[in-house]
This record gives C-alpha cells, structure tokens and sequence, in this order.
C-alpha cells in the first residue's frame, strides 16, 4: 500500500542528499589554495551531471535490478526507467518487510531511484578531494564516468539491493542478502568505497609540488565550516532518509546523526587540544564530518549512547588517521583517506560491538548485546570486500587515464593556478579595482602574479 507521507519524506530526504554535494563542494573548495577554488567546486559539481545521466541510462538498474551474476551486479531491465512509470517497490509491495532497510510501506519506483541517484553522485565526488589542486578537469570527467559505472554500480547492488525489494522474485546483492552486513546508510558503499578509491589515486597521480614541505593552507575556512553545516543538513536526508518512511526508525536514525556528529566533533577538539595546545575551526568542521560518516551504517542499528561512543571513537581516531599521510608519504590533499576510509571503517565495525535489536529488531544483537563475534566478523568482511574492490579498480582505471596522459595538469598550471589553467578563470578578483569585473559577456583577463603584485 502507498503511503503519501512517506513518499513525501523519501522525496524531501532525495532533495536533501542533492544539497550535500554543492556542501561538499564548499567544504573541499575552503580546504583548497585560492588559485584552485573553481576546479574544486567543479570537480563535485560536475558529479551531479554526469551520474544522473548514467542513472537514467542504466545504473540503477545495474544497482537494483535483478541480479544478472552470482549477486555481483543487476541486469537491464530498468535500462532508461522506461518501465518505471506507476511502479511500486519495496517489501510491502508483495509481503511484511523482512529485513532492516527497505520501509514498511510499498514506494513509486521512481521516488527510490532519485533518492539513491543523489547517493551514487555524491560518491565520486568524495574521492576528489584526496587529488585536489593537481588534476585535470577532463580527466577527472573521464575517471568519473568509468568509476561509477565499474566500481559504485555494482557496490551499490553488493550492498543496497535485497531481494524481493523491486519485485516478488527480484534476487539482489551478496552482502545484503547472503553475508547479511548491516549498513543502513552507506558506510560500505559510499564512504569505505570513496575513502579507498582517494587512497588509491592518490598514488596514482602522486604528490603536490612541494608537498609535505608545503602542504597548502586552507584559503577560506568560512567556507569550509559553511560546507560541513550543509553537510550535516543534509545528511539527516541520508541517515533518516534511508528508513524510506516517515516513521520511528527514521526518528531513531535522525537521534543518532546528530549526537553521534556532536560527539565527533569534541573528540577531534580533545585531540587537538592536546597535540597541538589549541582547538581550530577546521578541526570542529572535519570532527562533524567524521562523526556524520562513522554514523552512516549504524544509524539504524544502535542506541542513541551507542552512537555517541562511535561518534567519539570516530572523532578521536580519524584525527589521529589524517597524520599517517606523512608517515607513509601518500599525498592526500584534504584526507579523504583519514575522514571517509577511517571513519567509515569505523562505523561500519562497530557496528559489529553496539547493534542492538531493542532498537531495531530485524537488525543483530552486537558483542556487547550479547551476540558474541558473528555480526563484527560478518561486518568486517564486507568492509575488507568493498575496500579492496574499489581500491584495486580505482589503481587500474587511474593508471589506464594517467598513461593515456590525461589525469594530471601541467607543472606550470599548478604552480600559477588550476583555475585559470583549467577553466579560464577565477574565483577572486584580486585587482582592487571597480569596473566591469567578471561576466559572461565581457569576461576580464585573468591577472597574472605580476599584475597582482604591481596592484
């Protein structure tokens, strides 16, 4: 039976999930020199048009479509949603739910396609801030395009797609259904699966010139505070979003978002605190990041002090994580790897010690709940899968981009500017001048260093 109040709350948590990528997008564009603020911005926005084409065409049908190999990837059938129309899905639609995710009530079709479109944009747009200020713009298209067709498509079916959920006899992916991983969210899908594939291109296209001597200020921290707000805003679309209804469980995920993220962001203060003699405003924003991630896979499954023990463990430890760059010499820009593999590795484990079925009884009872090792083994190995798919599919499909010469800019246009090498323009005018300024019809010539120096 269709419930127009949840459909309404799937529909709004869509939007929701939408505005987290231009936040992203902010809080990446903050973190870069001022010089490669645009190419930031770009690199997310330009997510949103790609993957929505794809969706369309055929990744939600690779996604959740009925399942095409040994629960590796969906076939065609919703190729173009051209069958989409007046469709129903979810458990309801045939029978009483029978596992954690899909909602008690029976969804139109389309409504689940555009809220997990907004998953699968945001995604890749992770990984970018792992190569910011030294990729080309096109070639980052490219590895985009390839990367969610090889790589989050088939994911996204591994962990998102249960059986019966699109149709009576629909047979959907191996974690969700055969190994059983709890992730309500996407811990293993979106944040382990961004955080491995950062690592590896970070590898793949190697350091910043100059990098670690110079590690590259953050240019505008306003944004990047601006940016996690948005996130966090938006991330109640996800977490909550995913009970796809307007109902308790969705009011449980909500709980746990926030005192799980709040909790996050005193645990990064603490450490900073005591490393450094000082708390930073950077350090609160990547701390409500780390807690929004490490919660994304347990926000249904544990209690509200559950969450803030993740969410501590998870603010002290992805502050503790983004310093291991340095020490294995692997230049991760904007510690993609420290906040998204980590936290998300977290999140997702833990799950394994704070699930508890008094909070959602087609969930698992964790270690501490007792029920001894079975879900945390079961929660690792997913994570371990995810991780090492991603990680081993992003070094070949970056490499391939790479020798092709087509991934990384020019040592010229990094040392003067990714925007104006890039994109032909940029984001400040530093001239101190009135006039025209910048325009779609008279566009100003962008200034050189010298012309900056002489003004």
């Amino acid at each position: 039976m269709l419930n127009a109040g949840d459909t309404a709350w799937v529909l709004i948590s869509a939007a929701l999930v939408m505005l987290m990528t231009p936040g992203l997008a902010f809080f990446y564009g903050g973190m870069v020199r001022a010089k490669s603020v645009l190419n930031m911005l770009m690199m997310n926005f330009i997510a949103l048009a790609i993957v929505g084409v794809l969706w369309v065409l055929f990744g939600f049908s690779l996604s959740f479509g009925n399942d095409a190999f040994g629960g590796l990837v969906g076939n065609f059938d919703y190729a173009g949603l051209s069958d989409a129309f007046g469709k129903l899905v979810g458990l309801a639609s045939e029978g009483p739910p029978a596992v954690a995710w899909p909602g008690p009530d029976a969804l139109p079709l389309l409504a689940f396609c555009m809220f997990q479109l907004m998953f699968a944009i945001i995604t890749p747009a992770l990984i970018s801030g792992a190569i910011a200020d030294r990729a080309k713009f096109w070639g980052w298209t490219l590895f985009v395009t390839i990367w969610v067709i090889v790589v989050y498509f088939p994911v996204a079916h591994w962990v998102f797609s249960f059986d019966g959920f699109t149709g009576k006899d629909a047979v959907g992916g191996w974690i969700a259904n055969q190994l059983k991983a709890l992730d309500f969210a996407g811990g293993t899908a979106v944040h382990i699966n961004a955080g491995a594939a950062g690592l590896a291109l970070a590898l793949v296209l190697g350091k910043r010139k100059g990098w670690p001597k110079d590690t590259g200020r953050p240019h505008n921290v306003p944004f990047v505070l601006l940016g996690a707000s948005l996130l966090w805003f938006g991330w109640y679309g996800f977490n909550a979003g995913s009970a796809l209804g307007a109902n308790d469980l969705a009011g449980v995920a909500f709980t746990n978002t926030t005192v799980a993220t709040a909790a996050a962001v005193l645990g990064w203060l603490v450490v900073e605190q005591l490393k450094f003699g000082k708390p930073t405003t950077l350090g609160a924003a990547s701390g409500a990041v780390a807690g929004l991630v490490a919660i994304t896979p347990a926000c249904g499954f544990v209690s509200p002090l559950g969450s803030i023990a993740i969410g501590l463990i998870a603010g002290v430890l992805c502050a503790l994580a983004i310093s291991l760059k340095f020490r294995f010499g692997f230049d991760d820009s904007l510690d993609v790897v420290g906040v998204h593999l980590v936290g998300g590795l977290v999140g997702t484990i833990l799950i394994g010690f704070f699930a508890t079925k008094s909070v959602n009884p087609t969930g698992a009872d964790g270690l501490f709940y007792g029920g001894g090792f079975k879900q945390l083994g079961i929660q690792v190995v997913a994570a371990l899968a995810v991780l090492g798919y991603s990680f081993i599919m992003t070094l070949i499909i970056g490499f391939a981009i790479k020798k092709a010469g087509g991934f990384r800019v020019s040592t010229e246009h990094e040392v003067s500017g990714i925007d104006e090498g890039q994109h032909a323009e940029s984001a400040y005018d530093f001239t101190g001048m009135g006039g025209l300024g910048h325009s779609a019809t008279f566009p100003v010539k962008p200034v050189t260093k010298l012309e900056e120096a002489k003004a």
